[in-house]
């Protein structure tokens, strides 16, 4: 299960916004478990009596805390200092959280070299959920995490450490490095896959993440300091909805022989202030967006961001055919934006959900991308027709794998004759593969899902260049006079 499903689901089942750090610090664990810290040597039998010790002491937190929490959340650096029997206790702690509960790994991963054999160790092997990082060396120490469909990453924006204010602040309070780190990571990826981890003891700081990121997943750190309202930290940090927030409870805790009692109490108080902010926001005035219309189009948000990241283009362009058309659309430009992307597959998704096919076939060059995200996140086979058939090698003219008799469906950007998807489909034939279906992003009208219809395909179209137009017009983002061109087109 993706993470954010397996966390919104033990959210409401636990009615938690709690995670417990399940960090083996031999300076907390508690003198009944018969270890003393202090005492401890480097010889194997001290070293194997710690780990065996705390090994049942954090199994017991598990236990204690597994119906009051809606994640767990152990911290990598701890197990590393045990040396390898520390990583042996981790896979053991792994192995007795229970698997409804997300997992996210306190990594802070921050080597640009070695982030795609840590991820696969994260994700693959250790089956963990999620994964903090620094953000300092940007989206090309992400990406490596975000390869790995339903698993997510918290990027570390901002921590409470007096020091790390000169860096994080700078330049100013009015425009601090923090802030920054955010504004980007929101075009790292999704809402599903990226989050943020902030420490701070500050409410105006919780405030002014939330008001950057309002759609954004927060793990808060660091807020358990004296004098700390934890009340006005919450109601600064959570969503209208009353969601958005993960909080750890106080690392000390852990040593308490009444953890379960405190957990519980601390549920109660998070609950409370919760229902305070959904009944607060439910009386208040109806936020309206600048951009509403009478009739909001299901995919208004997507065709907004195409048109604002410079997909869609208004002039005089000539087309592959030798058309002229009043305006050009470029999806080349969406792999760029790993947000913007995740949304057209999700359009795409919604539409090969209904439809019956074994491979997914992508049409060169535009839609291979497309297809390949396609592949990923539906988790079914990809293959694609050659534009070309090399004279050596193989000479294929489909590549992947495949067995006659199965079914392709066709995955094309944009129709605009439909030549390119015809063509593709002809070859995918050619080698015994049956294709009933060709879906593509954008449909240029002008009754080209007609002819595809005559040929024997059945098309489909996330949106039309009719919808397009019209909503960019409504919400104003093109004029009159452009429209009247486009009418007249």
């Amino acid at each position: 299960m993706p993470f954010f499903n397996k966390l919104e689901a033990a959210i409401s089942r636990n009615s938690s916004l709690l995670v417990v750090g399940l960090d083996p610090n031999p300076e907390l664990i508690p003198t009944h478990y018969g270890v003393d810290y202090t005492s401890v040597t480097d010889n194997r039998r001290d070293q194997a009596a710690l780990i065996q010790q705390l090994e049942r002491w954090l199994q017991d937190v598990i236990a204690q805390t597994a119906d009051l929490v809606c994640a767990y959340k152990p911290t990598l650096g701890f197990y590393q200092a045990l040396g390898s029997s520390g990583l042996d206790l981790l896979q053991t702690v792994l192995n007795t959280i229970p698997a409804h509960i997300p997992v996210i790994l306190d990594a802070k991963h921050s080597d640009l070299n070695s982030s795609s054999v840590i991820a696969h160790r994260f994700f693959s092997q250790w089956q963990v959920d999620a994964v903090t990082l620094s953000a300092y060396l940007g989206q090309d120490l992400v990406a490596p995490f975000l390869v790995y469909p339903g698993k997510a990453v918290f990027v570390l924006a901002c921590t409470s450490n007096p020091s790390a204010t000169r860096l994080q602040g700078y330049p100013s309070t009015d425009s601090p490095f923090y802030l920054q780190v955010i504004q980007e990571c929101k075009t790292w990826g999704t809402t599903e896959q990226v989050g943020v981890e902030v420490g701070t003891t500050t409410p105006d700081t919780l405030a002014r993440v939330r008001a950057i990121a309002p759609e954004r997943l927060i793990l808060v750190r660091s807020i358990w300091q004296e004098g700390v309202d934890l009340s006005q930290l919450l109601k600064a940090g959570l969503n209208r909805n009353g969601e958005g927030l993960l909080v750890p409870i106080p690392q000390d805790w852990m040593s308490q022989a009444d953890l379960t009692q405190r957990v519980r109490s601390l549920q109660e108080q998070i609950h409370s202030v919760r229902t305070q902010v959904i009944q607060e926001n439910a009386s208040c005035d109806v936020w309206v967006s600048n951009v509403c219309t009478l009739e909001q189009h299901p995919h208004l948000d997507l065709i907004l961001q195409l048109y604002d990241v410079g997909c869609i283009l208004f002039g005089n362009f000539v087309q592959a055919s030798g058309a002229v058309f009043p305006y050009y659309i470029d999806l080349r430009k969406i792999i760029s934006n790993p947000q913007l992307f995740q949304q057209v597959l999700n359009a795409y998704a919604a539409i090969l959900k209904d439809l019956r096919f074994d491979r997914i076939a992508g049409i060169p060059y535009g839609s291979l991308p497309t297809a390949t995200g396609l592949a990923l996140q539906l988790n079914r086979p990809m293959i694609f027709p050659r534009k070309e058939v090399k004279a050596h090698g193989t000479r294929r003219m489909v590549e992947g794998n495949f067995e006659p008799g199965e079914t392709a469906v066709v995955v094309d950007d944009i129709l605009i004759s439909g030549n390119s998807a015809m063509e593709g489909a002809a070859k995918l034939k050619s080698v015994g593969l049956n294709v009933q279906d060709i879906v593509v992003f954008l449909d240029h009208e002008q009754d080209v899902k007609g002819r595809l219809q005559a040929n024997g395909y059945q098309p489909h179209a996330v949106l039309t260049i009719s919808e397009v137009i019209a909503t960019l017009h409504q919400t104003g983002r093109i004029s009159d006079a452009e429209m009247a061109v486009f009418a007249a087109g």
